[in-house]
């Protein structure tokens, strides 16, 4: 049977929250409808909550999360249930998700959704420009009891945790082949074989050859290969200062 867009997003939603629990040690949740558009969240770890005028800080928070005949197309209505004293969270639970309650994206998966809410709930994220708690605003802006964020873990801390092992492991380096050595020309008496022995025996002369003496003699037949004449040439690079010849006709002006 042909499922309309909602239903497959619900669908979507419900295998994305399951896996989100596979990955969390914070995450909690259970699940309400055929599909499921109705949402209990737990998140274990560490916030704050504000009670007899004094805020402590708590270790457990429930979240109804539901979703409404037009989602996506409309935001989830959010309402905090435990007691939290947080900027952007009122006094009742109402939660302010900053642009995304004026310009709801209907592209943000459910799971996505929890990620921010628990990263308002540890003061990962928190806005004290456009407070719905404006005391507790206040009370951010100048306390310094607490190290925000308070709890260091992300929502996928058990994914975060695998990636940072797998990252710190040492790689194997990669196998290479053997570099093959150079062979020389079997073929005797061949082109290639006589090219070789000549560049070997020209780099053993250039190696030979020091400044202000000639190079060594090599006697013509001795491996070179056809084709080939070698120079015999004395080359003095020491300078020379020019001399009168005898026939130059020195001029001197007075």
């Amino acid at each position: 049977m042909h499922e309309s867009p909602r239903i497959r997003r619900l669908r979507n939603d419900l295998a994305a929250m399951e896996r989100l629990l596979s990955e969390s040690t914070v995450f909690r949740f259970r699940a309400t409808g055929k599909p499921a558009q109705q949402f209990h969240v737990e998140f274990r770890g560490k916030s704050l909550a504000r009670e007899r005028g004094k805020v402590t800080v708590r270790d457990r928070h429930e979240v109804e999360i539901k979703l409404g005949a037009s989602y996506p197309r409309t935001m989830p209505e959010i309402r905090w249930l435990t007691p939290i004293y947080h900027p952007n969270i009122s006094e009742i639970g109402m939660v302010c998700l900053g642009g995304y309650g004026t310009h709801w994206v209907p592209s943000l998966n459910l799971d996505e959704l929890c990620g921010m809410l628990w990263d308002m709930a540890r003061f990962h994220n928190y806005d004290i420009r456009s407070p719905y708690n404006r005391e507790a605003a206040l009370w951010v802006a100048n306390q310094t009891s607490y190290l925000f964020p308070l709890d260091p873990r992300p929502l996928r801390d058990l994914r975060a945790a695998l990636g940072r092992v797998a990252s710190e492991s040492p790689a194997a380096p990669p196998a290479q082949a053997p570099t093959p050595l150079p062979q020389e020309d079997s073929r005797a008496g061949s082109k290639a074989g006589k090219y070789a022995d000549f560049v070997r025996k020209f780099a053993a002369d250039l190696g030979s050859i020091t400044p202000g003496r000639p190079p060594a003699r090599t006697e013509p037949g001795a491996g070179e290969p056809e084709g080939f004449i070698l120079l015999d040439m004395e080359v003095d690079l020491r300078p020379r200062t020019p001399r009168p010849r005898p026939d130059d006709e020195i001029i001197f002006i007075e």
